[in-house]
C-alpha cells in the first residue's frame, strides 16, 4: 500500500493507493479538481462562478455534480449547511488562505444573501452571494476518487473516505488530545471544529464556520463534532450541523437515518455520542 500526501485545497490530503502509479494518478486529479473547486484561485471555475452574481452560468459536470451535493445536504440540514454564505466568510476575513491571513483583520460589512438555484447544469447567484464549497468540495473529493476505485482511502482535513473495511480512525481534539477511537470501515467521518482555523478581528474573535442564520462565526457550547456516514460529503455536512444545533446536535443527529454516529467534544472537555447504528 503506497500512502501519499499532498496539499490541495487548503489542507493536507493522504491517499492510500495499491502501486506509485495510482498515487500520481490521484495527485493529477485532487489538482485539476483544485482548480474548479477553489476560491483561492483567481483563474478557478468558481471564481467564475462568484463574479457572475444575478445570472445563470454554465458549469462543468464536475462543478455541477457538487453543488448537486450542496444542495443535497441544505436540504437534509434545513439550510444549516449552506455554501451560500461566502460572502460572509470573506466578509469576516477569511479572504485567502488560512496559512496567509493576518494577526489581526478588519471586518468589512458582511454579506446578507445566501441565495443560489442550480438547474440543468447552471447555476445562479442572488446578488450579494458568494459560494464557499469548502467543506463539501473536500469531502466530494475524497468521495469521488475512492469510488471511482482509484485509491481505497483518501483522507483531507478531517474528511476520510474509505473502502476498507478494517479502517479504525482515532479522533484527536484542537489540543491532540485523544476523543475516541471510531471503527468506519467502508464509510467516511468527517470532523468539524471551531477550534482550529480562527483569527482575531476588530469586533473580537473569528472562526470559518459561519452560521446562516445570523451570517456570524458559529458560536457554540459543541467545540468539535464528528459523524460516520456512508459518503465524506454526509459527513461533513453532518459533523457541521450537529455544531450548529449546539445543546441539540446530537438528538438532531440521533433522528438522521443518514447518521450512523455522533461524537460530540464541548467547551469544558465532556465527550458524548450517539449509538452506533451499525453496531445496534
Amino acid at each position: 500500500m503506497i500512502v501519499d500526501k499532498l496539499s490541495a485545497m487548503g489542507t493536507t490530503f493522504e491517499t492510500h493507493t495499491a502501486s506509485g502509479g495510482e498515487a500520481v494518478a490521484v495527485r493529477h486529479r485532487i489538482a485539476r479538481l483544485e482548480e474548479r473547486f477553489s476560491r483561492f484561485l483567481p483563474t478557478s471555475e468558481l471564481t467564475h462562478i462568484n463574479t457572475s452574481e444575478g445570472g445563470w452560468h454554465a458549469v462543468s459536470k464536475p462543478m455541477s455534480r457538487v453543488l448537486e451535493a450542496a444542495a443535497m445536504v441544505k436540504d437534509r440540514t434545513d439550510g444549516l449547511v449552506d455554501v451560500g454564505v461566502g460572502a460572509a466568510v470573506v466578509a469576516w476575513g477569511y479572504s485567502k488562505s488560512f496559512d496567509d491571513l493576518s494577526s489581526r483583520i478588519q471586518r468589512s460589512s458582511h454579506g446578507s444573501q445566501t441565495g443560489w438555484k442550480l438547474r440543468d447544469g447552471a447555476v445562479r447567484l442572488e446578488v450579494g452571494t458568494k459560494l464557499d464549497l469548502g467543506g463539501i468540495a473536500k469531502g466530494w473529493t475524497c468521495d469521488e476518487i475512492v469510488e471511482s476505485g482509484m485509491a481505497r482511502m483518501v483522507s483531507a482535513g478531517g474528511d476520510l473516505r474509505s473502502s476498507d473495511p478494517d479502517v479504525v480512525v482515532e479522533v484527536v481534539d484542537h489540543l491532540n488530545a485523544p476523543v475516541a477511537d471510531i471503527h468506519v470501515g467502508r464509510g467516511a467521518l468527517a470532523t468539524s471544529s471551531r477550534m482550529r482555523r480562527t483569527w482575531m478581528t476588530d469586533a473580537g474573535p473569528a472562526n470559518h464556520l459561519i452560521d446562516p442564520r445570523t451570517m456570524r462565526p458559529v458560536t457554540s457550547p459543541i467545540t468539535q463534532a464528528t459523524v460516520v456516514a456512508e459518503t465524506a460529503v454526509e459527513a461533513e455536512a453532518g459533523a457541521k450541523a450537529v455544531l450548529l444545533h449546539g445543546v441539540d446536535g446530537l438528538a438532531w443527529a440521533d433522528q438522521q437515518p443518514w447518521i450512523r454516529q455522533a461524537v460530540a467534544v464541548w467547551h469544558d472537555g465532556s465527550v458524548f455520542a450517539t449509538k452506533d447504528r451499525r453496531a445496534a
